[in-house]
Parts: structure tokens; sequence; C-alpha cells
């Protein structure tokens, strides 16, 4: 880790809200989170789009720019998303003036919608290793400035799963 102790502290706690926020689905929260909330941020002179505008990339989706095109993808996702829970491992964290790279995996729970009979739905595990860039504001708030998630394999033998492998499905991806 390289940057003063309490940037990295600040940096982590914003990293942390960020995955709260999508947990509990709050785009309000979210959106308070990115670069571009504010039009005269000098850190985001262009208010989250254009050149230096926000980015994301959500694993197998194109790349999306812009505060409007993030959020929505965001708003999407917790629409179609009735339980998510985030166990992040791996977490790195560089601060290098106002700029923080935080890169981690992204141990993802998510739940389908629950059955007739009101039980929960199936749930499905995956890994994700994710960096998030944020840039600090003048008001010395971190906010968001990129977020790109990328899917993590596993592999399967040819013959299906070993001794101590379950069965994946088409798609499922194993914790």
């Amino acid at each position: 880790m390289s940057g003063t102790d309490t940037d990295i502290e600040a940096v982590d706690a914003a990293n942390t809200a960020l995955y709260d926020a999508i947990e509990r689905g709050d785009l309000e929260a979210l959106s308070g989170m990115w670069l571009g909330e504010g039009a005269d941020d000098p850190a985001d002179p262009e208010g989250g789009e254009g050149e230096h505008g926000v980015r994301v990339v959500h694993p197998g989706w194109p790349v999306l720019t812009g505060r409007g095109e993030v959020l929505r993808s965001y708003a999407l996702i917790m629409a179609n998303t009735d339980y998510v829970q985030f166990f992040l491992t791996d977490t790195e964290i560089s601060v290098l003036g106002d700029t923080a790279l935080v890169s981690c995996t992204e141990n993802i729970l998510s739940g389908g919608p629950a059955e007739q009979d009101g039980s929960a739905g199936p749930l499905v595990g995956g890994l994700v290793v994710a960096t998030n860039v944020f840039r600090r504001t003048e008001g010395g708030e971190w906010r968001l400035w990129s977020h790109h998630g990328s899917p993590v394999l596993v592999e399967q033998d040819e013959d299906g799963p070993g001794e101590d492998e379950t069965d994946l499905g088409q798609g499922d991806i194993e914790l």
C-alpha cells in the first residue's frame, strides 16, 4: 500500500460504501459516490461526462461512459437482482496525490426471485476481479472515477467435475 494511512483508510471506507450501497439497492447513495454530482467540481471539470468522465465495465458488458449511462446500468442491475452480497478479498489500495487505485476480488453471492411457495430463490456464487479508481474532490471526499470488473472463470475437466468439485451449470462460476 502506498499513500498516507489516513488517505488509505478514507479510500477503503469509500470503497466499502460502494459495495454496501449496491447490496442495499440504494441508487441515491450510489449516485453520490461517483464524480460529477456537482457540476462545479474542479476534480471533474466535465461533470462525469466526456474525455475525463466516469466509466464502468461490468463483467461481459461494453465500456459505459458518463454518469447517466453508469447510473442507468446500476439501476438495471439492482432492479433485476433480488439479493446480492459482496465479500471482498485481496484488497490492495494505492494512493498517489488525489488519485487512488483499489484492486480487489469480489466474492459475490446473488439470488433470483423467490419461489412460488415463498421460499428463497436460487443462490449463485461468482468471482470478479475489480479495479476501482477514486479521485479526491476539492472538498476532500473520495469519489469513484472508474470501476472495471472481470469475471474469474474456473476450469473444468472435459470429463466433468472431479471428486471434490460440484457440477456447475453453463455460466455458473464456482466460489
